[in-house]
């Protein structure tokens, strides 16, 4: 549909989920609904990195054994997560002894791998799929910005990077959440150069995807009970929803954002979560949960992700940015 919507014929579902996140994201309204809420940020490990491979291993295992199978039956694991070379991804299937895809969408990772799952499965390909991210806050800090060690003050417009993974695994058959569609997204950069104002540099990619999403598909914004944002927070979403607006789309009554809504957005936490933990945390725990409840019957799912890395920002570089969505039913 169009040149950027494709639909799945197979309706590939989503049969179970698993989620583990930090004690800051716990202490939110999201906090009622994961799997694993963390004591310990570091997670029994000597370095955040090593916390946030773990997390990721805990929340594919979670997935396939709440699925009531074993690691053998599982075809494929795609996953990715924001540390170099997508370590946390890769490190964590090396114990799995399946097959792994890494992908890399930054913070839209979430809905990069549940598209390209749900296309293995939906070609004959694959009979179940684990699709999975996360990030960590700290390793995310001293990566991206500044090591937490230097103590510097945060700007209004930051966002505070999530501490969680999510993992959904993808079936054939069973009762599940179906995947029925994915729009994927271009890259839009409209020449934001602060790294600490994510929100403002993915919001056009974010628009530039719902845009074609319902153009390409002629479909009605009222069909749909939610169009999810990954991670904006409170300034990104304000943006969206006038970038939107200008193009002939009002999504304010239906929208809500991952990253506003994970914690509460209270005065310490500014623009609220980021990081490609956040989506993932947020729709395999609440929005998966209120799916699979009935509360909520049609969602556009879509993740955001900023394309940039140390080099680039430190070459005075703009900062590309990705938004991938995935219309998720029940």
């Amino acid at each position: 549909m169009g040149n950027q919507t494709i639909y799945f014929r197979k309706q590939p579902k989503i049969i179970s989920v698993s989620t583990i996140a930090g004690t800051k994201e716990c202490e939110g309204i999201i906090g009622r609904y994961v799997e694993t809420a963390l004591s310990d940020d570091m997670y029994g490990e000597s370095t955040y990195e090593k916390a946030e491979c773990k997390m990721l291993s805990h929340v594919i295992d979670g997935a396939i054994s709440n699925a009531g199978l074993k690691r053998d039956e599982v075809d494929l694991i795609v996953s990715g997560d924001l540390l170099n070379q997508i370590v946390s991804s890769s490190f964590a299937a090396r114990d799995f002894s399946v097959p792994f895809l890494g992908v890399y969408g930054a913070c839209s990772t979430m809905a990069e791998s549940l598209a390209v799952g749900a296309a293995f499965i939906d070609g004959g390909f694959c009979r179940r799929v684990v699709a999975a991210t996360g990030s960590h806050f700290a390793s995310a800090e001293r990566q991206y910005r500044y090591p937490l060690e230097l103590g510097c003050t945060r700007p209004p417009q930051a966002q505070w990077t999530v501490t969680g993974a999510g993992g959904a695994l993808i079936a054939g058959e069973g009762d599940g959440v179906r995947i029925t569609g994915a729009t994927l997204g271009k890259v839009v950069d409209f020449g934001i150069t602060d790294v600490n104002n994510m929100g403002a540099a993915m919001a056009p990619a974010a628009a530039d995807t719902i845009l074609a999403h319902f153009r390409g598909t002629k479909e009605k914004l009222e069909e749909y009970d939610l169009i999810v944002t990954g991670d904006l927070g409170a300034l990104g979403s304000r943006i969206l929803k006038d970038l939107t607006w200008e193009k002939g789309l009002d999504i304010s009554e239906n929208h809500i954002d991952c990253g506003e809504i994970i914690y509460n957005v209270i005065e310490d936490e500014f623009q609220g979560g980021s990081g490609a933990g956040c989506s993932a945390v947020v729709l395999n725990s609440y929005l998966y949960s209120k799916m699979m409840s009935g509360a909520f019957k049609k969602i556009l799912f879509v993740a955001t992700g900023a394309l940039l890395s140390t080099v680039t920002s430190g070459q005075g570089e703009s900062i590309p940015c990705i938004a991938h969505a995935v219309v998720l039913e029940r």
